[in-house]
């Protein structure tokens, strides 16, 4: 086969001992369309496969090809849902993605570039000392396959190479990527990857002599998994059986995910022509004491608020899931942010309750999506779930759900049996908790109207003002009712310390990461990660109350978190917001940072 040749300066020495694989980071970049996704994705699943733990993150554009953009893997012995704040190996498709990535390298990084079109200029920005392998992946797949897609499965061979991969694990699992795309599919990525082989083996990357030693310190079976799919996951084996959603990024892969299992289980999926249709189907659908889902972003979610409200007037149980982008309108759809906190919180017209969860971990995606089902029918009311791009799309390493772990609860329900003893069923009946007993249609003698109007006890159109009164306040005893059933915050690291950490979904890995960083220059500190964002429980302000600084970590540019911690009685000096809405992951370092310079402020200002 003809693999052109290898440019001289690429001869890679394998002389050096070996490390034991304990922490890498991998970035692999090209143009839109290049694979960059799919080397990732297989890595990571490969290297689960070994026993270690994988985290992923996505830069990608709104379109579908062309652009720079890039994958990222953390392969971790431990646990790190984050990805390293410098990278050790950046695999690059295109000449402006070296560029582009280069402030991230340092002079122990490698990178294999694809010299196919050219040569790095002398301005590329690798530091010193990094060690650079050209090779040429876009011309052996066009000579050996004429196609240049091919070129992403002989680079992940050099990879594995590099690594210290087996030859027989790659192969292993490139049949389990491929093979549900047919066989054809199959029999060439496996030549593509064996022609990659070749390639490592010209550069002395020989097999079984990659640079690390890859040995495994679990062997427990471990689960990848994104934030989305265990959201599906949590709803289907909680008893959800009806979904409907609009397609929108980042949320669609929820209702991929149920498309394909959810009838398997007797559950219907819909997708429907825009996110008023959603939500309205979603109502009709919980009516009927089905449980119910809906997912979207923040567009979709400003789309669905007439509907809320009549959750909130009816008092129909829904979980809606809000992956947040970044806004506002259109925005950057496939980027993180948390910026539809203040509309999850407060969006809507007039007063009704309503619940707001923040998982941190897909584990937490899988069991609070479970809980959010029986919240919404315990207490009758809309529960949104805040995830965001990162959580809802990022690949992570976690150990199998223990179903056993997951209780339907169904709240105040009566059926047939239980009617009989009732003179009257009153379904919007006032009572001490403000939650009155739901009947399916249809039940014996359990009759009763729905309408996005105020009502009273039987659903009829009321404008009476005692009325509107007492139905307003039976609906927000809910508030005080539900306080007890909420998730709680976690809180992690030394509770005596007086530096504490605020935040939700993706700031769970980095806040982790800096902590620890922190600790190793002998900074104590305390993460407080809260899972109930509205109504907020006092734990949180009273942590901020408890902690000299806190360091409010959110995706947005107002401080929405921060703002809604302080409005229910956060001590507003004792925090310090740490903001980013630049559509990129923030890292570790940058947080400690924050921390080391207030430090330095506060000491400067003593001595002064």
């Amino acid at each position: 086969k003809e693999k052109g040749k290898v440019e001289e300066r690429g001869k890679y020495s394998m002389s050096r001992p070996k490390p034991r694989l304990e922490d890498l980071s991998v970035i692999v970049s090209g143009q839109g369309g290049d694979g960059s996704l799919t080397v990732i994705n297989i890595l990571a699943d490969v290297l689960r496969s070994v026993g270690l733990r994988a985290y992923t993150e996505r830069d990608v554009l709104s379109r579908i090809r062309g652009g720079i953009t890039a994958a990222t893997l953390r392969a971790y012995n431990g646990e790190r849902q984050c990805i390293g704040s410098q990278i050790d190996l950046l695999i690059s498709f295109d000449l402006l993605a070296v560029k582009k990535h280069a402030y991230r390298l340092n002079d122990r990084s490698i990178v294999i570039y694809d010299n196919s079109g050219g040569f790095l200029p002398d301005d590329s920005g690798i530091p010193e000392g990094a060690r650079v392998i050209c090779l040429p992946f876009s011309r052996c797949a066009v000579s050996n396959f004429r196609r240049d897609l091919y070129k992403n499965s002989i680079s992940f061979a050099v990879v594995g190479r590099l690594i210290g991969l087996k030859d027989d694990d790659m192969r292993r699992s490139f049949e389990k990527r491929f093979a549900r795309h047919g066989a054809q599919s199959l029999k060439y990525n496996l030549d593509a990857l064996e022609v990659g082989c070749e390639l490592a083996d010209e550069v002395g990357l020989a097999a079984n002599e990659g640079i690390y030693q890859i040995i495994s310190a679990d062997s427990k079976p471990h689960m990848l998994i994104t934030g989305n799919e265990a959201v599906a996951f949590g709803f289907a084996v909680a008893g959800g059986r009806f979904y409907a959603g609009y397609p929108i990024t980042p949320s669609t892969d929820i209702m991929d995910w149920l498309v394909k299992w959810l009838p398997k289980f007797g559950g219907v999926v819909r997708q429907a022509e825009d996110e008023l249709s959603v939500i309205n189907m979603a109502i009709g659908a919980a009516l009927t004491g089905t449980r119910t889902m809906v997912a979207t972003s923040g567009p979709g979610l400003s789309l669905m608020q007439e509907g809320i409200g009549q959750l909130g007037m009816a008092e129909i149980p829904l979980v809606v899931v809000d992956a947040q982008r970044c806004g506002p309108s259109t925005g950057m759809p496939t980027k993180p942010e948390q910026s539809d906190i203040n509309i999850m919180a407060y969006g809507g017209h007039g007063d009704f309750p309503r619940i707001v969860l923040a998982p941190g971990t897909p584990e937490e995606c899988f069991f609070m999506t479970a809980e959010a089902c029986n919240l919404a029918e315990q207490y009758q009311v809309p529960v949104i779930m805040a995830l965001d791009q990162g959580l809802s799309q990022n690949l992570a390493t976690i150990d199998p759900f223990d179903l056993e772990k997951v209780k339907i609860k169904r709240g105040k329900r009566l059926d047939a049996e239980s009617l009989e003893g009732i003179e009257v069923y009153k379904r919007y009946s006032f009572s001490e908790d403000g939650i009155s007993a739901f009947t399916e249609p249809g039940t014996p003698g359990g009759m009763w109207l729905v309408t996005g109007n105020e009502h009273d006890e039987f659903g009829h159109v009321s404008t009476d003002p005692d009325n509107r009164v007492r139905m307003v306040q039976k609906r927000q005893r809910k508030m005080k009712a539900m306080q007890a059933d909420l998730p709680h915050a976690v809180t992690y690291g030394i509770e005596t310390a007086d530096i504490g950490f605020v935040g939700v979904g993706i700031t769970y890995g980095v806040i982790h990461e800096a902590m620890d960083i922190l600790a190793e220059r002998n900074i104590h500190s305390q993460y407080h990660q809260l899972r109930t964002i509205w109504p907020m429980l006092e734990e949180t302000p009273e942590f901020t109350r408890r902690c000299r600084d806190v360091f409010v970590v959110e995706y947005n540019s107002t401080g929405q978190l921060a703002t809604l911690i302080v409005a229910h009685g956060g001590e507003k000096a004792h925090i310090h917001s740490v903001l980013a809405y630049d559509g990129m992951p923030l890292q570790a370092e940058g947080l400690v940072q924050e921390v080391i310079e207030l430090m330095s402020l506060r000491e400067h200002n003593r001595s002064e």
